[in-house]
């Protein structure tokens, strides 16, 4: 008795459905727009309360001239107003703070009874 028996694969038909979106995916799209949104109203906010300094007129001499007062001021307070030790401190030359305490109207006088700032 011989018998050959022979197997043959049937092929299975592949059936095409649309793919459903899983529910990770949902959740995921739904973080994305969250984000997307919360982006979009930190822009806003940015943009709106920061217009009028962008229109500022930005005047770099201007700037410049405060902060050069607000040093020598520091310095001449630590110096009790001597302005010897001041321009040491300052590494200018007596002259030249003198030139720039009299053109930003600077008052000595201010300074000379303070007690040393360390």
């Amino acid at each position: 008795m011989s018998s050959s028996l022979t197997w043959e694969r049937t092929p299975t038909p592949v059936v095409a459905e649309p793919p459903r979106p899983s529910e990770v995916m949902l959740n995921n799209l739904q973080s994305l727009r969250e984000a997307a949104m919360s982006l979009l109203r930190e822009v806003e906010a940015i943009t709106t309360t920061r217009t009028p300094e962008f229109e500022r007129k930005l005047g770099l001499q201007e700037e410049v001239q405060r902060y050069e007062i607000e040093l020598i001021c520091e310095a001449l307070q630590r110096t009790r107003g001597n302005q010897r030790r001041a321009a040491k401190l300052l590494g200018v030359k007596v002259t030249t703070l003198n030139c720039k305490i009299k053109r930003f109207g600077i008052s000595i006088t201010d300074f000379s009874d303070l007690r040393v700032i360390a």
